[in-house]
């Protein structure tokens, strides 16, 4: 069966203040237990800023989301 998101992570973007509603970063919750993130691609720009051991691999990508999308996704991710 492949994974489907099963829940969003915190409150939608038209609460959050998104004029259109649509276009803001999002966090979900996966039926296999992770998560997806819709945020800006930032790769180009913070590779280089990566701590020494962090590796940012040719399939994956620095996504960054605002402060409070995540501060409003706090209150729905599980503790274990």
């Amino acid at each position: 069966m492949p994974v489907q998101i099963i829940r969003r992570v915190g409150d939608p973007p038209c609460i959050r203040g998104s004029v259109t509603g649509e276009t803001c970063p999002d966090l979900f919750e996966l039926s296999d237990g992770s998560f997806a993130v819709i945020g800006t691609d930032a790769t180009e720009a913070r590779d280089q800023l990566l701590p020494p051991g962090a590796v940012c691999a040719e399939s994956e990508r620095i996504v960054v989301v605002t402060r409070e999308t995540l501060i409003r996704a706090k209150k729905d991710i599980p503790d274990v």
